[in-house]
């Protein structure tokens, strides 16, 4: 049998596997387990009471978390025009139109997130397959295909976070650092969860949110006590 690290050891003492926790306790026993020497990043793993099966329960979308996630974004934008000296003024650090996708053709792929006003999915459209595998296509759905351009920006400069559910209904996304406070992390969760909440497909019935994991980049999964954070 493998030796425990010593991670590993204070992880299996100090986390009880079968307790949901009170969401400040969480967040602030996950902050203690920390202990790597970059900072780890708080995320969240949200079990929804959906078929993932079937297309019409399907959960995707966006929101802006009050406290960002931490994480300093890089924002590319295909437009033109008004709309590109707009996503510049709003921060945008790539803007182009074929020029950017020759880039991308190249190779160079410098952003974490794509936006593109409607007039540009002709070029946009010839990407998919570049894109597409890295989670970088813009889409409607989450605000990234949009004629405001510079609102896009913004909402991704200041800590918008994507959702979508896999093929088990459940998201994972990220929700801060392990430097937030703990009303931060708080806030950022009930924040993600009224979001998720208004999302529910209308032929999902019962319990939508049914469990709540928090987790730190390379530390152990704790469950969330529901009743202890807001949902709607």
């Amino acid at each position: 049998m493998a030796k425990l690290s010593k991670r590993m050891r204070t992880i299996r003492e100090k986390v009880e596997s079968t307790k949901a926790y009170e969401i400040n306790e969480a967040v602030e026993l996950l902050k203690e387990l920390a202990s790597a020497k970059f900072k780890e990043s708080i995320d969240v793993s949200v079990n929804l009471g959906i078929d993932s099966r079937k297309s019409d329960q399907n959960v995707r979308g966006a929101t802006v978390l009050p406290h960002g996630t931490g994480r300093e974004v890089r924002v590319a934008v295909f437009t033109q025009g008004a709309n590109a000296e707009a996503a510049k003024a709003a921060g945008a650090d790539i803007v182009g139109m074929d020029d950017l996708a020759a880039q991308v053709k190249a190779g160079e792929l410098n952003f974490d997130v794509v936006i593109a006003s409607p007039d540009a999915m002709r070029v946009v459209g010839q990407l998919g397959q570049i894109l597409g595998p890295r989670g970088l296509m813009p889409n409607p759905k989450v605000g990234t295909v949009t004629p405001d351009v510079a609102t896009a920006v913004k909402n991704a400069k200041s800590g918008q976070v994507r959702y979508r559910n896999d093929k088990a209904g459940i998201i994972h996304t990220t929700i801060g650092k392990v430097d937030f406070e703990a009303a931060q992390i708080k806030e950022n969760l009930e924040s993600l969860l009224i979001a998720l909440s208004k999302a529910k497909p209308a032929s999902a019935k019962g319990q939508f949110i049914k469990k709540i994991s928090l987790s730190t980049t390379m530390g152990a999964g704790l469950s969330v006590d529901i009743a202890t954070v807001e949902t709607k």
